[in-house]
């Protein structure tokens, strides 16, 4: 799917997603990433629900995001508590959901101007 955005310059939005990859600036990704509207961290290890662990999530608490958006790839599946403990201590937000939907969310968060991290299994 393509998304058109309207008056975003200078940020990191996603312009269109499908099975395997998402775009992002009009560049497509085919890994598991973590979008910031700032930055764009591409090596994120985190490459499959099942391997995921505290640790992921510690990292992405490093970036200082006000919110995380977890995209579970294809399909929404929700991590053990203990996992995302850490970021939910620090007074960040965190929404689990399926990689698609983390992506239009995270887009009108941005435009929000919010400070949210999309974290994303491919």
């Amino acid at each position: 799917m393509k998304l058109h955005l309207s008056g975003m310059t200078g940020q990191n939005m996603f312009t269109g997603y499908g099975a395997g990859h998402v775009i992002i600036n009009h560049q497509r990704y085919e890994h598991s990433l973590i979008v910031l509207p700032d930055r764009i961290i591409e090596n994120w290890d985190a490459t499959a629900f099942e391997d995921v662990t505290a640790e992921h999530f510690d990292f992405v608490k490093s970036l200082q995001p006000e919110m995380v958006l977890f995209g579970t790839g294809a399909t929404l599946r929700f991590p053990h508590p203990r996992l995302t403990r850490s970021l939910l201590q620090a007074g960040i937000g965190v929404e689990v959901m399926d990689t698609a939907a983390a992506c239009r969310t995270y887009n009108i968060l941005t435009a929000e101007g919010r400070r949210v991290a999309a974290a994303l299994l491919i």
